[in-house]
């Protein structure tokens, strides 16, 4: 995986090298320690305290009884103002307009929590690519020009190869297609290693997963998706958020909401302007 840092992080050789390259890069120097610690702050108190939630993991809970080892911690934007400016960074913004459009959105903001023992996940793409194994479900011929997914791992433990950094092949994602057993993906994988800070910026169409966790510290990250305007968003994050929240956002931040993508709306009660330039 290359890596870059925020003065190197030249947008066209990051775009070059998750379409055509490995599929997934590494960023340092786009958060303080204060950010990070805050962040991560946040997520412990939510994530002890709330009931399971929604995770796409497999043989998450324990035998036992006890919590489940792997939790995640959704509508982030609404707990803390420190995860705004983690999925707005300027950084960030700017190699992303070049990937998926001027105009992207964000899909999801969560954070995923992995205590030690943590099994990890099996190998798989991420929205709206993640059910490729259903090939009948989308288009005849769907193809890789261009980019439907963006995913970043903003990452508040240390991940390393024993803590289960995330796994991926790399050059997978011009396979476009769902890995199978026959692809030996954990003979082939090579893993997001990176400290507490640093950014794993990829193409979620990359085969990839969450490795078990073998260590003796959690390892936690905050995952951003990102997908071009007119794609469905997995979650709704404006409803989950009060209208003081959506009233003060910046304009960034509108236009990762989808605020500023008026579809789907009722055509026959738009506002003329609305529908301009349309045949």
């Amino acid at each position: 995986m290359r890596r870059f840092t925020a003065e190197t992080a030249d947008p066209a050789t990051i775009v070059e090298e998750l379409l055509h390259g490995d599929g997934a890069v590494g960023i340092s120097g786009l958060f303080t320690p204060e950010e990070i610690a805050q962040a991560r702050a946040i997520v412990m108190t939510h994530s002890e305290e709330a009931a399971d939630k929604v995770t796409h993991f497999q043989g998450a809970a324990a035998e036992d009884g006890r919590l489940n080892l792997q939790r995640r911690v959704w509508n982030l934007l609404a707990k803390g103002e420190v995860f705004s400016r983690m999925a707005s960074h300027p950084v960030l913004m700017d190699i992303l307009r070049k990937f998926l459009g001027t105009e992207f959105i964000m899909g999801s903001i969560a954070a995923n929590r992995i205590l030690p023992g943590g099994p990890g996940q099996e190998p798989h793409v991420d929205y709206p690519y993640w059910d490729f194994h259903r090939a009948e479900t989308h288009p005849i011929g769907l193809n890789g020009s261009f980019p439907m997914n963006a995913q970043v791992s903003v990452l508040l433990d240390p991940f390393t190869v024993e803590s289960g950094a995330t796994g991926y092949v790399p050059g997978s994602q011009k396979e476009l297609r769902y890995p199978t057993p026959e692809d030996k993906f954990y003979e082939k994988c090579e893993q997001m290693t990176g400290a507490p800070g640093d950014v794993a910026l990829f193409y979620g169409v990359t085969w990839h997963c969450a490795m078990p966790n073998n260590a003796d510290h959690d390892r936690s990250a905050i995952l951003i998706q990102y997908l071009p305007k007119w794609v469905k968003p997995m979650e709704d994050m404006p409803a989950a958020l009060p209208r003081a929240f959506l009233d003060q956002a910046s304009p960034d931040l509108r236009q990762l909401l989808g605020l500023n993508y008026p579809y789907p709306e009722v055509l026959d009660t738009a506002r003329a302007g609305n529908t301009e330039g349309r045949a």
